[in-house]
């Protein structure tokens, strides 16, 4: 469902023709700015969720009983 190169050609002039060739440079970088911002913020969410999956995960092995052989074999005295 790509748009192909007519098609973006026609959204150019219907943008030319709505907002005006002085206006379109600072639609632009408002529109650069917005997808920034997204951006940043998709990975802040991500990477709280990374940071809270790994303290899930060291508190979950923290209270899991330890699989390590333990020496509390005593001998009869």
């Amino acid at each position: 469902m790509g748009l192909g190169t007519s098609g973006i050609i026609l959204l150019a002039i219907v943008a030319l023709l709505l907002f005006g060739p002085n206006k379109l440079p600072e639609l632009g970088r408002a529109f650069g700015r917005t997808l920034r911002e997204f951006k940043n913020g998709a990975k802040d969410i991500m990477g709280d969720d990374e940071q809270t999956d790994r303290k899930t995960v060291s508190a979950v092995q923290a209270d899991a009983p330890s699989t390590e052989p333990t020496n509390n074999k005593r001998l009869p005295d």
